[in-house]
């Protein structure tokens, strides 16, 4: 035997489980960058994203007067960047979050590409990046929203 394992079986622990604790430690600094990630996308989509049209500043209201929106899709614009960034803080809702926040960037990178001649279409496509690891990483979590909206409607 070598000293690993006589020192493991020594504590009569499996080897197996030397192994899984050590998944453990890797899966929990996995959870925590995935969370720390969640924290970042969720201050820049509120901080960056959300405010500028949320308070009308002049460069975000010039933006959407140039698409023929004008300050109503402005503010819904805001206000959805906003709500999904509280999403993305929410355990039950952080994966349906990335996923309608990823929607949202696919739609901004078709709006840079034909309106504004892709003068900033790659900051969507960059954020579609951690967005979907963000939907992927807590997809079980749609499982929990599912039953908890089936709960809501037999009540």
């Amino acid at each position: 035997m070598s000293e690993t394992t006589a020192a493991v079986t020594a504590d009569s622990t499996p080897a197996g489980v030397v192994i899984a604790e050590s998944a453990t430690v890797r899966g929990r600094r996995a959870r925590i960058a995935l969370r720390a990630l969640q924290v970042a996308l969720a201050l820049f989509y509120a901080i960056a994203g959300a405010l500028p049209k949320l308070i009308g500043h002049a460069s975000a209201a010039e933006s959407f007067e140039r698409l023929g929106w004008g300050s109503a899709g402005m503010y819904a614009i805001g206000a959805l960047e906003l709500a999904g960034a509280i999403a993305l803080l929410i355990p039950v809702l952080q994966s349906v979050a990335a996923m309608a926040l990823g929607a949202l960037m696919v739609g901004a990178f078709v709006v840079q590409i034909s309106v504004f001649d892709g003068q900033y279409a790659a900051t969507p496509v960059i954020l579609i990046v951690p967005l979907t690891l963000v939907a992927w990483a807590r997809r079980e979590h749609n499982a929990d929203l599912l039953r908890l909206l089936l709960c809501r409607r037999r009540v």
